[in-house]
């Protein structure tokens, strides 16, 4: 009897990987991806030159990505039925040996991995290794504290209706804004009207070799990849004695 055995990558670089993540990698014999048709896959990507030789490969294609609405009932449908299907196949190979699959950042934060987690409960055996979030290495390229002493770190999905991100966004010390993407436009516009845009920064593939750290206002365009994060730093409710 085997395992689902699922890697925490990290934000991206390779070296802030863990150890246990690292060991994980290289015995593997069965590994499983996360990847959009026709691209090699980020997950894949952080690994390049860990795999040994012979490992079986295994890329899960997602059968749509923003071709369709993401609350729509065709959306949800299309990707409940991908999860589904290769959550049997895991379960099947799992039957007899490991198989590990990737995961950027940590699994269990906003990770496509959990809608595997779920599907595999009683069918086989689970370990996850989490990982370093992909916002903190976003942060951390920006070489400035996110938070500090009181301050209230809120973190919001791009996706969101407008009007709930400015109200978030207004009521938030901090704040860390995901899967900005195509969304970014609104993003700005949330961030104007809560008057937090000129403190905003847009950081594209945090850690990795194309990064970008910009100030959000001077950024043209409504579109960024799919790795990129806008963050608005806190500003500190300390008492005296921190200062």
């Amino acid at each position: 009897m085997g395992r689902v055995l699922c890697a925490g990558l990290g934000p991206g670089d390779p070296d802030l990987m863990s150890v246990r993540s690292d060991r994980a990698i290289r015995s593997a014999r069965h590994v499983a991806y996360f990847r959009k048709k026709g691209r090699p896959g980020q997950a894949r990507r952080i690994v390049e030159g860990m795999l040994q030789p012979g490992v079986t490969e295994y890329a899960m294609e997602y059968p749509v990505t923003t071709e369709l609405p993401f609350d729509s009932p065709e959306y949800i449908a299309c990707l409940a039925g991908f999860y589904d299907d290769w959550a049997q196949q895991l379960a099947q190979l799992a039957q007899q040996e490991d198989v590990l699959v990737l995961c950027e950042g940590d699994p269990f934060f906003y990770g496509s991995f959990m809608h595997l987690y779920t599907r595999l409960q009683g069918r086989a055996a689970l370990e996850v290794i989490p990982g370093i979030p992909g916002m903190v290495g976003c942060w951390w390229s920006t070489s400035t504290p996110i938070t500090w002493g009181d301050d209230v770190l809120t973190v919001l999905m791009a996706t969101l209706p407008e009007v709930d991100l400015v109200r978030h966004m207004q009521s938030a010390d901090a704040l860390v804004i995901m899967k900005t993407g195509r969304n970014l436009s609104k993003v700005r516009r949330a961030l104007a009207a809560a008057g937090r845009l000129e403190a905003a920064w847009l950081v594209e593939r945090g850690t990795m070799p194309t990064q970008r750290v910009v100030p959000l206002a001077e950024v043209e365009g409504g579109d960024c990849p799919y790795f990129a994060i806008v963050l608005v730093h806190g500003q500190g409710r300390r008492p005296e004695v921190m200062e």
